[in-house]
């Protein structure tokens, strides 16, 4: 194109000169051929040079392109040194330039550096060989050299923008064996990629946020900031179901009705008591009765069926053996001779589960099914009632403790999805979902939002269970810290069912200005789409299959969450985890946030591929790595990405 446009320049000059000095050679003056002859040469001089100059003026745009785009592909580059950058741009260079005009130049000709204000600066020299200006002129001699000089110069800014990233990675069973190495290698390479060394911080940081998660995610030293305080047990001050001594039983007739005598037992009608320790007529022990008083020394009895009392017949027709010796009497504080337990202020609700532990004394109480319970009755803020008594409860001595177990509790008393057993799990530093008004937000943690607690499933003998335990791996806030970040990644270990949900909660948590208050050292910058630039990286290699009611894996939690004993009774409060990956990610799309999702060995098509792609900012943006390999490649082209969006020119 360059030589065809000279090469008409030159006919048309050509021609106007010919033209010109047609007409002066037709002129006979002597003064005019004096004149031609001394000014045709300069005007020669100046009509040739100028189509020169005209060319060299568009290669040289070609050439100034060519630079910046060469200095922009070194900017994009993770080097930070003069001969890398310097390669870099080489290779973009030789390609954009070929087929021009410009004549070979060396490496030397470009000069590159990165600046202290991570500016890349690039400086060209090449020569551009000229097509006719180089001919001889008598008594002119040679209008210019055979090439000429072109110089362009380029620079780009390359840290425009502070960088924010959130790797959030699945370290779930599944990512066990090559996986678990892969997802390791390739989060280090993205490491590098992404966040500067410490002397390359300034003006402009790049900060990396991880976020290992199974069946939630470990906050460490967070949890209580970002779920509220857990609330602790109460101490227990006295325990009783009767209200006075026991009285020993002399003799029971075989009667209608039937009369137990008991010297100076100090009961009047309609009171309640329990019978245990006969001998013989061993029918009538261990259950309640109501008293119908006859004397100081005696008393008949009514029992309870279906509502009504009925007088108690020991009669031999009736099943009843004859007594033979022994037996206590003993009055009951309510009808039902239920256990009524003292702690001040104990907070408990009616229905709701407990745990018992360390009481003297009434030490049953501490092992009838585990030490597990449902509050019966809260007569007051200081008592409540346990549905057992009897006299396998000895008397109450002292100490003990009552561990509530609602939601928010240090313990989480429930029944079980498959037996409708009582069970306990205990609270830990890892964390579920957020429900309510804040679910799909980044609002601050406090009261009326905080994020909910994660009472996993605990390795136990009966039912036999390995348990769904929360990772050891805690999250790591934004750092620089090149370090702490590869360290963290290279001591991941795997356990554990998938809740991507949380991790990808997380992941945007990592990054919002609104959960500075939880690690005020490790603080997020505001959103500022012009100044940061906030990514979210999420990395699955399955489905989501793990929500929560109540802090606890629901019943119906997905294939692979767990033993059916390990969940809870009720449903997952927030639905679906797919369901809620989704919604949170319209979110943080919303807030500006780009997001990045990575489906290793994730089959394409599938639904997990297409929620992940939707969940994506583009589909560029959404990686379904099938190897390690194409795990390293796509996370590095994540790097890469994330370096281009914070250059501008």
């Amino acid at each position: 194109m360059i030589l065809a446009n000279a090469s008409t320049l030159i006919r048309r000059a050509l021609r106007g000169l010919y033209f010109l000095a047609s007409r002066l050679a037709s002129d006979r003056g002597g003064n005019v051929v004096m004149i031609f002859a001394l000014v045709m040469p300069a005007l020669l001089m100046i009509t040739l040079g100028g189509i020169d100059l005209n060319r060299i003026t568009t290669v040289k745009a070609r050439v100034q392109d060519a630079l910046d785009a060469a200095t922009l592909a070194a900017a994009r580059s993770s080097y930070t040194d003069s001969e890398n950058l310097q390669k870099v741009a080489l290779v973009a260079l030789r390609a954009n330039l070929r087929g021009s005009s410009v004549e070979p130049f060396a490496d030397s000709d470009i000069k590159i550096v990165l600046t202290e204000n991570q500016v890349v600066v690039a400086d060209m020299r090449v020569q551009v060989k000229t097509l006719v200006a180089n001919i001889v002129l008598p008594p002119y001699g040679k209008l210019m050299d055979d090439t000429l000089p072109v110089s362009v110069h380029s620079e780009v800014n390359r840290s425009s923008k502070d960088i924010e990233v959130s790797l959030v990675l699945d370290i779930t069973g599944s990512m066990g064996g090559s996986r678990i190495r892969d997802l390791k290698n390739a989060a280090n390479q993205l490491i590098k990629l992404v966040v500067q060394p410490a002397e390359k911080q300034t003006p402009y940081y790049s900060r990396m946020a991880i976020v290992p998660y199974s069946i939630g995610v470990n906050l460490g030293s967070w949890a209580d900031g970002a779920r509220g305080a857990e609330i602790s047990d109460t101490a227990i001050t006295g325990a009783a179901w009767a209200a006075a001594p026991s009285q020993s039983i002399s003799n029971i007739t075989r009667a209608s009705p039937g009369v137990v005598t008991a010297n100076g037992h100090n009961l009047a009608s309609n009171d309640y008591v329990w019978i245990s320790g006969v001998n013989g007529m061993t029918q009538i022990n261990d259950r309640i009765y109501r008293v119908v008083r006859v004397d100081a020394n005696r008393v008949s009895l009514q029992y309870q069926s279906n509502g009504a009392w009925y007088t108690l017949n020991t009669t031999s027709g009736n099943g009843f053996s004859s007594y033979s010796y022994g037996g206590q009497i003993r009055k009951c504080t309510r009808s039902d001779c239920f256990v009524t337990v003292t702690s001040r202020n104990h907070g408990l609700s009616e229905g709701e589960g407990v745990a018992i532990s360390d009481v003297r004394g009434m030490t049953a109480l501490n092992t009838t099914n585990g030490g597990l319970y449902e509050v019966y009755e809260r007569p007051t803020n200081d008592t409540f009632v346990l549905p057992v008594g009897g006299a396998a409860y000895a008397d109450y001595a002292s100490d003990g403790a009552v561990q509530c177990g609602r939601d928010g509790c240090a313990s989480r008393v429930f029944r079980d999805a498959q037996y409708n057993r009582l069970t306990r799990f205990d609270n830990t530093a890892c964390v579920s979902e957020r429900t309510g008004s804040a679910a799909y937000s980044d609002a601050a943690p406090g009261a009326g939002t905080y994020v909910g607690r994660n009472y996993p499933a605990m390795k136990r003998s009966s039912p036999q269970s390995q348990g769904n335990p929360c990772p050891t791996a805690t999250i790591q806030p934004l750092t620089s810290n090149i370090n702490t970040l590869t360290n963290l990644v290279n001591g991941l270990s795997v356990t554990g069912s998938t809740a991507g949900q949380i991790g990808l909660a997380w992941g945007w948590y990592a990054v919002s200005d609104q959960f500075n208050r939880l690690w005020p050292s490790n603080t997020a910058a505001a959103y500022a789409p012009t100044k940061v630039l906030k990514a979210v990286i999420l990395m699955t290699d399955g489905e989501f299959n793990t929500p929560y009611c109540g802090g606890v894996v629901a019943r119906d939690a997905g294939s692979g969450s767990g033993n059916y004993y390990d969940k809870i009774a009720c449903d997952a409060t927030n639905g679906d985890p797919f369901d809620q990956a989704a919604r949170l990610c319209d979110s943080i799309k919303a807030k500006g946030v780009i997001v990045y999702t990575v489906g290793f060995s994730i089959t394409q098509g599938s639904d997990a591929a297409r929620i992940l792609s939707t969940c994506a900012t583009d589909k560029d943006k959404a990686f379904l790595p099938q190897s390690g390999a194409d795990l390293s490649s796509n996370f590095q082209a994540i790097g890469r990405d994330i370096t281009r969006l914070r250059i501008s020119r």
